[in-house]
């Protein structure tokens, strides 16, 4: 798989990754091809379809949801 020239190894494996989550959650490749969803993310990044922006969108789709407990202070680490 050849990556573009101006994506570096591990911005490439990064984009790839973040972007074979958001297939394994359901969204539709940009590609056509029966493959698996690793290959088409490497595919759709070496392409150019997906780029830093989607992966920057991935990264934070990626995180958990906390709610409204994750604003609440841990008691251990409140000054008392």
């Amino acid at each position: 798989m050849q990556r573009p020239a101006g994506i570096g190894a591990f911005e490439f494996v990064i984009l790839a990754s973040l972007r074979a989550a958001q297939l394994m959650r359901g969204c539709r490749p940009k590609i056509d091809g029966f493959h698996k969803n690793t290959v088409i993310a490497q595919l759709e990044v070496a392409q150019g379809k997906v780029g830093a922006q989607s992966a920057e969108e991935a990264a934070l789709e990626a995180l958990p949801d906390t709610g409204p407990a994750a604003e609440e202070p841990v008691p251990a680490l409140v000054a008392g």
